[in-house]
């Protein structure tokens, strides 16, 4: 089977089939502004749940001592903050065919 990415345009013109009316120019901008607001609440430490999808959240992770697996040099990996995804169950039970 071969992989398929789907891009930002798949999801436009997936929006614009899906609501009859909508133009282009609309449904980009819905897209954009839902995208901005998801990073915003990222960006102030806020959590994003999107039921039936998942949850976005970021974590800090500590200073810590890391090993370079090529030449087994130990380096200082800096603090930094990450962004997590959960998959909510019934995500998961659709990517599984259930």
């Amino acid at each position: 089977m071969e992989k398929q990415t789907i891009t930002r345009a798949d999801l436009l013109e997936a929006i614009t089939l899906c609501v009859p009316g909508l133009t282009r120019g609309q449904a980009r901008e819905v897209f954009e502004l839902t995208l901005d607001e998801i990073a915003g609440a990222l960006l102030r430490n806020e959590n994003v749940n999107l039921r039936s999808f998942g949850n976005f959240s970021v974590r800090y992770k500590k200073e810590r001592i890391g090993r370079n697996p090529r030449t087994g040099v130990e380096a200082t990996i800096t603090p930094r903050r990450v962004m997590t995804f959960k998959a909510s169950p019934r995500l998961v039970r659709l990517v599984n065919g259930g």
